[in-house]
């Protein structure tokens, strides 16, 4: 029998019987890791620990210590586990698709009644029944022919449509949890036992079409969540309970920030107490990148299919962009254009006016440019997931050697904003070379290594996302940690030699010969609508002076006081600190109670005391009492306050 050569973590080699399993594999090292193993991570690759080896590589073997791919079985083996339940309660319902997402899962049902929420209590008590039972999982794969002809038989017509859809020769794995079966790619755990029982929590019912085709027929999809144990679950179940009360949604209705109507949809109405955040923070950010050495532009809107052809766009991307016919004056035929749902294409015209030179670059060009992509209604969120919204973008003219301090000049610059932002806490991954990509081996190289030089001497460590680069170069992408422990990918610098090559652009260089630039595309914020739902929910509301939309409210305690409420006022917003009176006939302990509801950081009560010694008494959010200040003192303390980072001596 021949021999496989396995490479374990502590790079020590061992040979084995080709075939051997993982599970053979952890026995020979030790009956506990045996008795503990649920997987093995082979050249890289999450497999069973039945699956046998056939060729020599790396092993190592997983347990529930192993964070990352102790989750990914606990959630996969849920789903199967989930639509086995719902096919022992309800024999009639057909299974689709069941992914792992974050936190958990769904599966996909074909039902003709709705699933309540007294279904998806018994939906979990069946599920631990299942998991008490012990029973094993076993796969086996089986050819295409075969596979039909077994979901045919059963009635499965969404298996058979998967079937089709993949590739000619490439395995059928099948999987049993028990004596429900289902197709999938795995790996999964070695028997139903192995999950935790009460670490999971079936938490909604939604529609869903199959396949996210609206042509489709719409589905029913239930999401779970799921933990190692009953403590990771408690723990996430708090953060949703924190995570409902700071929803976007709801505090842009207590705050009058913006709505949404179904007449518009994906796109946001701003009210002036939201407009005032979007403004401030686009005020800042366009004075940070003056500092950064960045020309601003402005692009059309609506832009000729031709140059989304050229771009590549129109092929690739169509069915993302809103079309825009225009019957011509005495034209034959309609002229098709598009709404814009990136810069970039506009941005390589710019930079293709007018001969440059290699003295020229890098060019930084930026753009608070609002763009237009079609989502799919089901898809869109507040103004976290918007139909039109406008980009921090910008794009770096450069040559290859200036790939990396301009990498490294951009992290330096995303970090200073992030923390003015109030975000400490934030990582890197470096996305690298796809299997179907563009150019040599040898640009691939420099290129990444440029950007893991570049992390490293702004000094940041960073994650390797093997393979998951565009197939025409490498990319950063920057992700943030809020106050509740969620993450959000926000920041990007993209490596490109491509578009300029597509769209013609050149430089001359010190040879006097025609080169093409690289281009990087970046962004910081990602764009305004979605950093600004982020903030509000990171802060839930309660944002620094300098953002806060209404950052002082003076309050009468008693009519009398009227006239220097408004003196007050005056002297504020000549300072320019966004203040307002409130002189309504009110007692002051409810007009306190509804300014705070509505999140304004700095509420200034003023009686008849106040007036005589020229005082305001400063009632902070969140703060227990009050703090009774002269006026000269309380503009002084809430101008440095009220000042953008940027702009603070």
């Amino acid at each position: 029998m021949s021999q496989i050569s396995l490479t374990f973590p502590d790079g020590s080699i061992r040979d084995y019987p080709a075939g051997t399993t993982a599970a053979e594999v952890a026995a020979s090292i030790a009956p506990s890791l045996a008795k503990n193993a649920i997987s093995a991570s082979f050249d890289g690759r999450h497999v069973d620990l039945a699956w046998p080896l056939t060729g020599n590589g790396s092993i190592a073997i997983n347990t529930m210590k192993d964070q990352a791919p102790a989750l990914e079985l606990i959630r996969h083996d849920l789903a199967h586990v989930m639509a086995r339940a719902v096919q022992e309660l309800w024999p009639d319902v057909k299974v689709t698709i069941g992914p792992v997402r974050d936190y958990g899962w769904f599966y996909d049902f074909d039902r003709a009644e709705p699933f309540t929420p007294d279904d998806l209590g018994a939906i979990e008590a069946k599920m631990k029944q299942i998991i008490a039972a012990r029973e094993p999982v076993r796969t086996e794969v089986w050819d295409r022919a075969r596979a039909i002809a077994y979901y045919k038989d059963r009635g499965e017509p969404f298996k058979v449509e998967l079937i089709d859809r993949i590739p000619e020769g490439e395995d059928l794995r099948m999987y049993w949890h028990g004596d429900w079966q289902d197709l999938c790619r795995g790996p999964h755990l070695q028997h139903t036992g192995q999950l935790p029982a009460d670490a999971f929590k079936l938490t909604h019912v939604a529609g869903a079409y199959w396949l996210g085709d609206n042509t489709r027929p719409m589905l029913q999809r239930i999401y779970g969540v799921a933990f190692r144990n009953r403590d990771e679950l408690k723990a996430h179940m708090t953060m949703l309970e924190e995570a409902a009360k700071r929803d976007h949604r709801k505090l842009g209705r207590e705050m009058d920030l913006f709505h949404m109507q179904e007449e518009a949809p994906g796109q946001v109405f701003w009210h002036p107490n939201g407009w005032n955040i979007y403004t401030t923070l686009q005020d800042y950010m366009r004075r940070q990148q003056k500092r950064g050495g960045y020309v601003e532009v402005n692009t059309p809107q609506v832009v000729n299919r031709k140059l989304w052809e050229a771009s590549g766009h129109w092929q690739n991307y169509q069915e993302n962009m809103f079309i825009v016919e225009v019957d011509e004056e005495h034209a034959r035929e309609k002229t098709v254009n598009a709404l814009k749902p990136m810069n970039c294409p506009c941005h390589v015209q710019i930079f293709n006016v007018g001969l440059k030179s290699y003295r020229d670059l890098p060019l930084r060009m930026a753009e608070f440019g609002s763009c237009n992509r079609y989502e799919p209604s089901g898809a869109l969120h507040g103004i976290m997931r918007v139909r039109g919204f406008t980009q921090d973008d910008a794009h770096i003219f450069c040559t290859e050697a200036q790939i990396e301090p301009e990498t490294k000049k951009f992290i330096e610059f995303l970090a200073r904003i992030y923390a003015d932002l109030g975000f400490d806490n934030w990582t890197v991954k470096l996305s690298t070379r796809p299997e179907k990509r563009i150019g040599s081996d040898e640009s691939w190289d420099r290129v990444e290594a440029a950007l893991g030089n570049a992390c490293r001497a702004a000094g940041y460590d960073f994650e390797v996302q093997e393979g998951e680069g565009a197939f025409y170069g490498p990319k950063l992408e920057f992700t943030l940690t809020d106050a509740i422990g969620r993450q959000w990918q926000c920041g990007t610098l993209q490596v490109d030699p491509n578009l300029p090559e597509r769209l013609d652009a050149e430089y001359v260089g010190e040879d006097g010969q025609k080169h093409r630039p690289v281009m990087l595309h970046r962004a910081v914020l990602g764009s305004f609508e979605r950093f600004i739902g982020m903030l509000i929910e990171n802060y839930a509301g309660k944002l620094p002076l300098w953002l806060a939309p209404r950052q002082v409210v003076v309050a009468s305690i008693v009519s009398d006081a009227d006239d220097y409420v408004r003196e007050v006022v005056a002297a504020l917003t000549a300072a320019g600190i966004r203040a307002e009176a409130d002189i309504r006939n009110e007692k002051i302990n409810y007009k306190v109670r509804e300014h705070s509801l509505q999140k304004v950081p700095v509420i200034m009560a003023v009686g008849m005391k106040e007036v005589a010694e020229r005082t305001v008494s400063i009632r902070r959010l969140d703060r227990q009492g009050s703090e009774s200040v002269t006026l000269d003192a309380a503009l002084e303390s809430l101008m440095a306050e009220g000042t953008p980072p940027d702009l603070r001596g």
